[in-house]
């Protein structure tokens, strides 16, 4: 689990207010359990993290299921709603408080590769496609839903529905008094 360790490590380097948090832990380990694996890491003196010892006891465990895992990287201020912690409160905040918070600085990595200026126009088209990419998306399954909508009618407008299940709940009260004045004029 050591690269585990290296890359939160990296994030951490780049964040020194992230690194003061962890530094009110030291000594501390966490254990991510995922039900097939786990990662145990033990907050080091200055605010990194080590692979735990292996008879270290954990001060936090956190425990989630491999099938939420795309839900929580998809929607970090959530993540805490998947998970069910277990453990020192205080240590499991600041865990929470840093995966909300930490960032990859993407920009900084790759300019000490091709320069500052070479990444900056990476970075920025980058999201220049990620963003056409979500706007596609988002594009299509519009159009999509509008073309079950109108042109092949599989799916009913919120209003239409309500409109024809008011339409049926009255001709069904319809029927009811007709069929109580037929029995009426039967009975005369």
């Amino acid at each position: 689990m050591r690269p585990a360790a290296a890359v939160i490590n990296h994030l951490l380097e780049q964040e020194p207010w992230a690194q003061a948090k962890l530094i009110a832990h030291r000594d501390k380990t966490a254990c991510i359990d995922a039900g097939v694996a786990s990662l145990m890491l033990t907050v080091t003196g200055d605010g990194f993290l080590k692979s735990a010892d292996d008879n270290a006891v954990p001060a936090v465990t956190i425990h989630l299921k491999l099938s939420d895992l795309p839900l929580i990287l998809a929607n970090r201020e959530r993540a805490v709603s998947y998970v069910r912690i277990e453990g020192d409160a205080d240590f499991a905040n600041a865990i929470s408080q840093l995966s909300q918070s930490l960032r990859w600085d993407a920009e900084e990595d790759l300019g000490k590769v091709v320069g500052d200026i070479a990444a900056t126009r990476i970075v920025s088209g980058a999201r220049s496609i990620a963003a056409a990419a979500q706007t596609t998306q988002r594009q299509l399954a519009e159009n999509v839903a509008e073309y079950f909508q109108e042109e092949q009618p599989m799916l009913i407008r919120p209003h239409v529905m309500s409109e024809f299940s008011s339409e049926v709940v009255k001709l069904r009260d319809d029927l009811e008094r007709l069929s109580k004045r037929i029995e009426k004029l039967e009975r005369r």
